[in-house]
């Protein structure tokens, strides 16, 4: 039976508290796996990403490094040697929290199925989910064992999806607006300031989220995570139609610098995008379809990636065959022009005047095309 994922419409960037580093250890124990099985792991500690591997080697690994105290973690088991991409999108992937712990991970067969002991952030994570209503996976899984228990004649009907579409979201809307209570029930908590991040969501309504945030600890706000929120609120308040575009340097990929205000064009897109976002890669054949019409007229793209892997970056320009300028810090969700832009989802843009003020925001295929020729009467 085909598996149909339902995915979740918004973004969950690795955060992590600003604080001082210390040691962790995570021992794994998944059956009795062996060579070629590996593990991968993925987190963030102080805003910078990390990553580690470790051979499987009956069923044991073991992973060392550093933690701020609060970190997010993707940790994937390859059962088969098959790599790291396949395990992450299409295999046994679990997402967590943990601290400056030694933490054991046991399962028999699978992460997915696996016990944590020795963490309490991990527990403090798990009471935290229980009162939002769960983590956005468990929303997928619901949902996707929705469709694995229908029958075939079932999945072939468009309309079967409906009402499992309209619950799903009707549930994510629940979550959100727990989150939002969550926070404003736990100003001293971590878990306040991620639930209250995660449910402001985009466009973010700063009368409704300021305050709360404002109510936060000092402590947390001054985190990573807190910065982030401070961040998204304002360039909510400040990032309009009409408004001028915040201005940035990032390097390009000769790690050369580019600076916003000296790209010269009558038009200007900024566009955030990154290698692995299946929307943005669809996108880019219609723009580039525009800057080959425009280009001569005064029409330039800034493309600000969200890669961390400079060769995945620029292994997709050349796929894609883009001739606009490129720029990333490669950092991720955390890249400091996206910070700056209250980027929470890619893709999205921004159309600059002359005069880099913002005169469209967020303007794809037709759109994009109907307003380019607009701009330049033909």
């Amino acid at each position: 039976m085909k598996r149909i994922l339902i995915l979740a419409a918004i973004t969950l960037p690795f955060a992590s508290m600003a604080q001082k580093q210390g040691a962790f250890t995570i021992e794994g124990h998944i059956g009795k796996l062996n060579s070629p099985a590996m593990a991968y792991i993925d987190y963030m500690s102080n805003g910078v990403g990390k990553e580690d591997s470790a051979a499987v080697i009956n069923g044991k690994f073991t992973f060392n490094g550093t933690s701020s105290g609060y970190s997010y973690a993707r940790m994937a088991l390859s059962h088969d040697g098959s790599g790291k991409q396949k395990a992450v999108y299409t295999g046994d992937v679990i997402y967590f929290y943990f601290g400056k712990e030694k933490i054991k991970i046991t399962s028999a067969d699978s992460l997915a199925n696996a016990t944590f002991s020795g963490s309490k952030v991990y527990d403090e994570f798990i009471a935290y989910n229980k009162t939002i209503g769960g983590t956005i996976m468990d929303l997928n899984k619901w949902a996707n064992a929705q469709v694995q228990a229908a029958t075939p004649e079932q999945q072939k009907d468009t309309a079967f999806f409906a009402p499992i579409n309209i619950e799903y979201h009707r549930r994510m809307k629940a979550r959100a607006n727990a989150q939002i209570e969550y926070a404003k029930t736990h100003p001293q908590s971590y878990f306040g300031m991620v639930a209250l991040s995660e449910g402001t969501g985009t466009p973010v309504d700063v009368k409704k989220i300021e305050p709360i945030y404002n109510a936060m600890s000092e402590s947390l706000r001054n985190s990573d995570p807190g910065k982030e929120l401070q961040q998204r609120i304002y360039a909510a308040k400040t990032i309009h139609i009409g408004a001028p575009a915040p201005r940035f340097t990032q390097m390009d990929v000769n790690d050369k610098p580019l600076k916003l205000d000296d790209v010269k064009s009558k038009y200007l897109l900024v566009e955030f995008w990154a290698s692995w976002c299946g929307p943005c890669r669809a996108e880019n054949p219609n723009l580039t379809k525009q800057y080959a019409k425009y280009k001569n007229q005064g029409f330039e793209v800034v493309a600000i990636s969200l890669d961390d892997h400079k060769d995945k970056w620029v292994e997709a320009i050349a796929k894609d065959q883009l001739p606009w300028l490129h720029t990333s810090d490669l950092k991720g969700w955390n890249n400091e022009v996206g910070r700056k832009y209250g980027i929470r989802a890619v893709p999205a843009n921004f159309l600059l005047d002359e005069n880099k003020n913002i005169i469209a925001i967020n303007l794809r295929g037709e759109e994009l095309n109907k307003k380019l020729t607009e701009l330049f009467g033909n």
